[in-house]
């Protein structure tokens, strides 16, 4: 077994690492691009015989993590919560990226080092498919407005049934991802109860359950709720300068798009199948908030819910998740009874583009039916 002669802490951010390295006696500070090139550029500074230390930060470190250990790189993964306490107990005053990546740096050289568990190649098999499923839903959306668009000006029906056979063919496409999707999470137990208990959710359609199991299965089990809404970028954004600048608090988009694009046509549903979900968006409503303000505050109590259940391993009840809007809409003759939503004023794009986007991701629960049914018989 090789004695390390390496260790480094990497401060890691969506486009840069900041990594400090200690070899014998001497510390040497350097700045990698978070992409592969610079993955590689990083892993030839380190060395064979090195050990690095990182923080969990979503998917922003799971593939340099991946790329680390390819290499022979012992890696250790650790949570944020350790590391700001770690920091602490070291009587830091400032948080930078070099101070952040020094405190790794003193973690993997004074702490037990604890080797990072990779997801397995089930999970990984199934973000890659998850993955290549949205971007094709994106692609059949764009087609068919074409087609729409083609329909319209009636110019050329070569064009029309050009652009008809595409979007037929893209189905095809997705369909069979899908399959071999759930073909994935059927051979691997934690991710078919994780799928079942995601489809279990009001709301919750086949195709959102498996995008939904895509993003969050790679996520490291003992993030904190607030860590994960930040990563999702549901996480509140607060601009304020001075006296007279005061703009309106808004999520901070800093995170996940795949998640929050999903948990969005979610959230939809969820206010027009689930009572509770629909109390609760009804009740920010009469406080004054929003449509769109209400509606992603359905996003983000779903996902604390989403995740609780996942994490625990128990069922999804939004009777529970939901209760005390329940209770204050029965409580209430009229500012909060649980009306019907209207989707044109839920989605800012209006009402063709929201059912557009809500048949792409849930093609419906009979459907969804049939489709578990095979599963199951298969």
């Amino acid at each position: 077994m090789q004695t390390t002669q390496t260790f480094a802490g990497i401060d890691v951010s969506a486009k840069t690492l900041e990594v400090r390295r200690r070899r014998e006696a001497s510390e040497h500070r350097q700045e990698f691009s978070n992409e592969a090139a610079g993955h590689r550029e990083l892993i030839k500074w380190l060395g064979k015989r090195a050990r690095v230390c990182v923080e969990a930060t979503g998917v922003y470190h799971l593939q340099l993590a991946l790329a680390l250990r390819a290499a022979g790189i012992e890696v250790m993964v650790i949570n944020p919560r350790v590391a700001k306490d770690f920091s602490r107990s070291l009587s830091n005053r400032s948080k930078t990226d070099a101070v952040d990546a020094q405190v790794l740096l003193e973690y993997v050289v004074r702490m037990e080092f604890i080797a990072w568990n990779a997801p397995s190649e089930a999970v990984l098999e199934l973000r890659e498919l998850g993955r290549r499923i949205s971007e094709l839903v994106l692609t059949s959306t764009a087609e068919k407005n074409r087609l729409h668009a083609r329909r319209v000006s009636a110019i050329s029906r070569t064009v029309i049934a050009d652009v008809r056979q595409h979007v037929a063919q893209i189905g095809r496409r997705i369909g069979a991802i899908e399959r071999e999707a759930l073909k994935v999470i059927k051979r691997d137990a934690d991710l078919a109860e994780q799928y079942q208990i995601l489809v279990g959710i009001k709301g919750v359609g086949r195709r959102s359950a498996l995008l939904l199991l895509t993003e969050l299965a790679v996520l490291d089990p003992t993030m904190t709720v607030r860590q994960l809404v930040a990563h999702a970028g549901l996480d509140p954004r607060v601009y304020d300068s001075g006296t007279s600048v005061h703009r309106p608090a808004r999520i901070s988009k800093v995170g996940n798009a795949r998640i929050r694009a999903i948990l969005f046509m979610v959230a939809l549903s969820a206010v027009r199948r689930d009572r509770g979900a629909r109390a609760f968006r009804d009740a920010l409503r009469a406080r004054g908030k929003k449509p769109l303000q209400a509606l992603v505050a359905v996003m983000r109590k779903l996902l604390h819910g989403i995740w609780t259940a996942l994490t625990r391993r128990i069922a999804f009840d939004g009777s529970i998740l939901f209760a005390a809007s329940l209770a204050q809409a029965e409580s209430s003759d009229s500012a909060v009874a649980a009306n019907q939503p209207e989707p044109a004023r839920d989605h800012p794009k209006g009402r063709s583009a929201a059912e557009e986007l809500r048949k792409q991701l849930d093609p419906g629960p009979a459907e969804a039916t049939r489709r578990q049914k095979g599963l199951n018989a298969a």
